[in-house]
């Protein structure tokens, strides 16, 4: 385990770091050149707020194999006289979906009409900020504005802009020759968030629900990746300084990779969305808080990731895995949430799938970890790596 987390999954620190600072810099160039075309959006629109929040495990030390990918926020602006009113969309969509309603400071008056008809659905007798209106403007604003920041980019890299129909744009990114030593063709998800104050964010949902079925253009999602990384910082404060937590679940994300190779289509599909990365991380952060922490230590590292993988087919068999942000009360003081977070209904976040997938996957999980020495060699070779996304 040791000789795979070395030699396939650790991402080095010097090129990581190289390519978090080129990323940087460029998408500063480009949500200063959009914040810029939109100094005067006038009442009636949306605009950039001029900073962007970079998300993900390549910002919180678990990134596996390539520094290649990477996830930024990037908040919006509505029209000074609205805010934004999230609540649970009931009923309406997956568990933990939000719909977002808005109120107007003084009233819905004639001024407002043309920002709902361009950014908002009927929903209930009531105006609702539409993801999928907000993200086509979105993916259209930034278009406009890549061509400045293709101008002054030039000398440094190549960027474009790809977008499929109700996904975040991506950008991509490739350094020319003569300016950073890591020539890594890079691909940059940017997705557009509404701010709800307290580092928390909405973000539209994916185009298909968990049953394949089209969900709602009003359905949102909310993202606190701001929390989960005061969490991993809290961590580290009171874990041993040699902890091996991060490095559990980059195995464990490295293993389940290498197992989904040898599976077939429908279920190797099925296998990557129920052990998602966000679901191997709630696992992960359920495990450390039940303690000790003194218990991670590097020395430990066989046992924390068998009970990690025990842990997981409990969850599986039980068929259930609650989110850790919403409804938890019992978050430690170090991770402070927002009062409607506290309150908000638990959501599990396996009760997208039916219980035979959720059994079969806890057989193939512990199947995956009895086998792991023979799955590692069998399924190491280049050809079964992950091909660096090309522009």
């Amino acid at each position: 385990l040791e000789r795979f987390h070395a030699r396939q999954l650790r991402v080095s620190p010097h090129v990581l770091g190289h390519s978090k600072a080129h990323v940087g810099r460029v998408v500063a160039e480009l949500v200063r050149a959009a914040k810029a075309q939109g100094l005067q959006p006038g009442p009636l629109a949306l605009s950039l707020r001029g900073d962007f929040v970079r998300i993900g495990s390549a910002y919180e030390q678990h990134k596996v194999r390539s520094p290649d990918c990477f996830d930024i926020l990037v908040p919006l602006r509505l029209p000074p006289h609205l805010e934004p009113q999230p609540r649970c969309a009931d009923g309406l969509g997956p568990c933990g979906a939000f719909v977002c309603g808005l109120r107007a400071r003084d009233g819905w008056t004639r001024r407002c009409r043309p920002f709902a008809e361009g950014f908002c659905v009927e929903l209930q007798g009531r105006s609702h900020l539409s993801s999928v209106l907000v993200l086509r403007w979105f993916q259209g604003h930034l278009q406009r504005c890549l061509g400045a920041v293709r101008y002054r980019l030039q000398e440094r890299c190549r960027v474009s802009l790809s977008a499929c129909p109700g996904q975040p744009p991506t950008l991509h990114i490739l350094p020319c020759s003569d300016y950073v030593c890591c020539h890594i063709s890079m691909a940059v998800r940017l997705i557009p968030a509404i701010p709800l104050g307290d580092a928390l964010y909405l973000t539209a949902l994916p185009p298909e629900g968990p049953h394949g079925s089209p969900a709602p253009e009003a359905l949102w999602g909310l993202n606190a990746s701001r929390q989960e990384q005061r969490l991993l910082g809290w961590l580290k404060e009171q874990a041993p300084a040699a902890s091996c937590h991060l490095k559990c679940l980059q195995i464990l994300k490295g293993l389940r990779d290498l197992r989904g190779h040898g599976l077939e289509e429908p279920f190797c599909s099925q296998w990557g969305r129920v052990l998602s990365s966000y679901v191997l991380k709630t696992a992960l952060f359920s495990l450390l808080l039940q303690g000790p922490l003194e218990a991670w230590d590097e020395q430990f590292l066989v046992e924390r990731l068998e009970d990690l993988v025990l842990y997981l087919r409990d969850c599986l068999r039980k068929q259930v895995l609650m989110d850790f942000f919403l409804g938890n009360t019992g978050l430690p003081e170090a991770v402070a949430l927002p009062r409607f977070l506290k309150e908000a209904a638990p959501v599990n976040l396996l009760s997208a799938f039916d219980g035979p997938t959720l059994d079969l996957v806890a057989f193939q999980l512990i199947s995956t970890w009895v086998q792991a020495p023979h799955i590692i060699r069998m399924y190491s070779s280049p050809r079964y790596w992950r091909p660096v996304p090309a522009p």
